[in-house]
């Protein structure tokens, strides 16, 4: 039998009244038998709701106990997750439940002003259950009135998740997460981070996202996950010490701003014995500086949602420090995980060491495709295993991997990835503009912000950055709007049509 939960009962057999959550934001502790009751009885609901096995539901809450449950339900109930972030709105909530032809709904009460048109917008959505709701399709009535239910069995490659990732066409796309998959993934970050049953995590990556595996990789080693619902650089320090963290999530941002931190910051640190680092780059300067001050190693990860990030993937690790003193790669491969550099136009021809190109991962975690989209599907996912990233980087002669920049025109900001063509097809929508392109301007505290370039239509003057804001917020997440605003008689296009972003970067940041 594959079924991903299963860890949750040995855990609760070993040790049923060990802490596995803490919801700081609420003073709410959660044991593992907590959890495995919670989960189970919430499992048997979706169930007795007359759900079925590999039906898809959505889950839309903050990060948050119940998102975690909810997880944990609806893979043990043998269905498939479909995590969506609380930042999105009304249009892009309706769009992942559609594509994904979800079933049932997991919000809260308080994200009605999103959620209400959701049955009346997507004809197969069948069921909602509210936290904080009453009646039937309570979040917590599910939770405690039935009976907890054991793992339905799966096989290895039956799909758990459907994690959603935008690409270059703006359209989202589903990448289809297995048990199996899964399993590989939480292997290779236990191996990361060197994993026991005492460690205490603090997370800050959104539940929607991949970078979750890390807390749920504490929870299969027996450890204590504490969740942080939004990050603050002052609650983030306050907790590591309250609850003497020894495992942190970091990004590049929150590692730069430890570094301005006040002297004596070290002393609540002084618990931690790793930090992982993922979802940018990490800069030399940056890197040296919190090590020398801190003394705590960065475990810097590369991969992606489709590999369920280090599920496959590369990661820097203390042994490599020696070799690593520039921090221009990204390690080296871990668990099962295999990575060449390929071709751009012949993804069959392998490259040299030294010589840049396509990035290819290979391995257990990688996707097996992106739901309902064949054609995307056989662009990236090839027939011999191999995934083709859209990151460009080379081996170098240490058999290291360095990463020199993206074939996708993805943006990183704090870890945030903004495609685009996404807010572009938003922005374009506005009254006063003719023709719109959003590029990335490097900044040091965020790695990357997202920046709008815009031609105005004939008979406009003038077009402020708060009125692009205002436009946005009411269209697309907070992390998507653009921070910086350049208007242009005309863009630089190849041709009259083929955009150079590259050249808007050089021309303004």
């Amino acid at each position: 039998m594959f079924n991903i939960s299963t860890f949750l009962d040995t855990c609760m057999m070993r040790d049923p009244q060990k802490t596995a959550l803490i919801h700081p934001g609420s003073d709410r502790f959660y044991s593992y038998a907590d959890l495995y009751e919670m989960s189970g009885s919430l499992a048997a609901g979706l169930s007795e709701m007359g759900l079925s096995p590999g039906d898809r539901v959505v889950i839309y809450l903050d990060s948050s106990p119940e998102y975690i449950i909810s997880y944990f339900a609806i893979w043990r109930a043998g269905m498939v997750a479909v995590p969506t972030n609380i930042v999105y709105q009304s249009e892009e909530l309706a769009y992942t439940i559609g594509d994904s032809g979800a079933k049932a709904l997991i919000s809260s009460v308080s994200s009605k002003g999103v959620t209400s048109a959701m049955h009346d917008l997507c004809s197969c959505l069948l069921h909602s259950i509210e936290v904080g709701g009453e009646g039937v399709t309570s979040f917590e009535s599910l939770v405690t009135t039935h009976a907890p239910r054991r793992p339905v069995p799966c096989g290895p490659m039956d799909v758990c998740q459907i994690q959603y990732t935008s690409g270059t066409t703006g359209r989202p796309k589903g990448a289809m997460l297995t048990h199996s998959g899964w399993m590989a993934a939480l292997q290779a970050n236990g191996e990361a981070l060197e994993l026991v049953t005492s460690d205490t995590y603090l997370g800050i990556y959104p539940m929607a996202h991949v970078g979750i595996s890390w807390g749920i990789s504490v929870l299969r080693a027996g450890g204590t996950y504490v969740i942080m619902e939004r990050y603050h650089p002052d609650e983030y320090i306050r907790l590591t010490k309250k609850y003497q963290i020894t495992i942190l999530a970091g990004m590049p941002p929150v590692i730069h701003a430890l570094t301005e931190t006040p002297p004596g910051t070290e002393k609540s640190f002084s618990t931690v014995r790793r930090i992982i680092s993922g979802g940018g780059p990490m800069h030399s300067p940056t890197w040296k500086k919190f090590y020398e001050r801190f003394h705590i190693p960065v475990i810097n990860a590369y991969g992606l949602s489709e590999t369920i990030v280090l599920g496959t993937g590369t990661v820097i690790r203390p042994d490599d420090y020696p070799t690593a003193d520039e921090y221009n790669s990204v390690g080296k491969p871990i668990g099962y995980s295999e990575v060449k550099i390929v071709d751009i136009a012949d993804p069959a021809r392998e490259l040299p060491i030294q010589t840049a190109g396509e990035i290819a991962l290979r391995g257990p975690a990688v996707a097996t495709g992106y739901w309902n989209q064949p054609e995307a599907t056989r662009e990236v996912f090839l027939e011999d295993g191999w995934f083709l990233t859209g990151d460009i980087g080379f081996i170098d002669s240490r058999g290291m991997l360095v990463i020199t920049d993206r074939k996708k025109d993805m943006i990183i900001m704090s870890g945030w990835k903004v495609y685009p063509t996404e807010v572009e097809n938003v922005l374009i929508r506005h009254p006063k503009i003719a023709d719109i392109a959003i590029f990335g301007c490097p900044d040091e505290e965020k790695s990357e912000i997202p920046a709008a370039a815009v031609v105005l239509r004939d008979g406009q003057d003038t077009l402020t950055l708060e009125e692009l804001t205002t436009w946005c917020r009411e269209r697309l997440a907070g992390y998507k709007i653009p921070r910086k605003l350049v208007l242009m008689e005309q863009l630089p296009r190849v041709g009259g049509w083929k955009l150079l972003r590259r050249e808007l970067r050089e021309l303004s940041c």
